[in-house]
């Protein structure tokens, strides 16, 4: 089996070695130029690179470090990967003449990765990047709205985007990062790679229809829920004077009402009398003129949930500051915990 290895290994460098020599001296060479990685093992080493195939507690080494219901946002080490591919390119070699062949070829190799690994995903319709590879981060996110809604939309930015919220901006924009990788990695996990450093991140449900719901508040054993209030000739928000609020924090909240011994089942009649008694909902009231469903679902429907992760514009000296490498921070907040499971406690 070695020598097969060693015959199969130097056919693959052969062929490398002859198009670097005839790419080196002839017109191709430069941008456009032919790759002398046979396009397979291009491919496996772009994946490697994003971390397919990593095993996970080689990314993530204790569960204290990513706990449920949390983020961790990082940089991905260059020089790490670049020894990932390194380590996966000298499998084969079985001696120092081959070592020595493929270093000879290393530069070449990782600059054709550069270009690869920004195909790895290709959103439809948008332009391929190319060109040398710059900083990668990224983030694990570890929580129930990663199983709960598996197509959740991930979107990072230079800058906080401009005009409506409900406008999505193509990758291609000048004001959006390319998304290197989005995968769960297991029901609960999420792993997004991006091509660049984000100042602004958007995580979203996904829009593909129409919902309802309530906003829920727990104090002990007591659970109550309400709805913000909207008028439902203009679908606008409304404080408790009825006039649409400067500040988000004034809209005014209707309370939702439950069934008598039925925990969590909405008592619908009651709640539409409470949409038509709040002020400026612009609701029909009264015996003869009852609330109609089209009013009742105005109240009632919910746009997907967005979280942005963003510092305060004003402070601008810690704008960067949720992107910057803390491990050491958490290996500070986790060395208890960690000393207690040494010990077995």
């Amino acid at each position: 089996m070695a020598i097969s290895y060693s015959v199969g290994f130097e056919a693959v460098i052969g062929a490398m070695v002859a198009s670097a020599g005839v790419a080196a001296g002839g017109a191709g060479a430069g941008a456009g130029a032919p790759t002398i990685t046979p396009r397979h093992i291009l491919e496996f080493l772009a994946r490697l690179r994003m971390l397919e195939g990593v095993p996970f507690n080689t990314l993530v080494a204790d569960t204290e470090l990513l706990p449920n219901e949390s983020i961790r946002f990082f940089y991905l080490d260059r020089a790490w990967t670049d020894a990932l591919v390194q380590g996966a390119l000298s499998v084969a070699t079985a001696n120092t003449i081959e070592r020595a062949q493929l270093e000879h070829l290393y530069e070449r190799i990782e600059a054709e990765i550069d270009d690869a690994e920004r195909q790895v995903r290709s959103p439809g319709g948008e332009p391929l990047l190319n060109g040398t590879a710059g900083v990668v981060t990224g983030f694990l996110l570890r929580s129930a709205a990663v199983a709960g809604w598996p197509g959740l939309h991930v979107r990072a930015y230079v800058k906080e985007p401009g005009g409506s919220d409900s406008d999505i901006l193509p990758e291609s924009h000048p004001s959006r990062i390319k998304v290197l990788r989005l995968e769960r990695l297991s029901p609960s996990v999420l792993l997004v790679l991006f091509d660049g450093i984000p100042k602004v991140l958007h995580i979203e449900e996904p829009r593909q229809g129409i919902q309802f719901g309530v906003d829920v508040t727990t104090a002990g054993q007591q659970v109550s829920a309400t709805v913000s209030a909207r008028n439902v000739k203009t679908a606008e928000y409304v404080d408790q004077n009825g006039e649409v609020p400067n500040n988000p924090s004034d809209i005014q909240q209707i309370p939702v009402r439950f069934r008598s011994g039925a925990s969590g089942v909405l008592d619908l009649t009651n709640t539409a009398r409470a949409f038509a008694d709040a002020n400026g909902t612009g609701m029909s009231a009264g015996p003869g003129d009852p609330v109609d469903g089209a009013e009742f679902a105005m109240q009632m429907i919910r746009f997907p949930y967005r979280q942005v992760f963003a510092q305060d514009a004003g402070t601008t000296a810690n704008q960067n500051d949720a992107f910057k490498p803390t491990l050491g921070n958490i290996a500070e907040r986790n060395t208890e915990l960690f000393i207690a499971k040494i010990a077995g406690n």
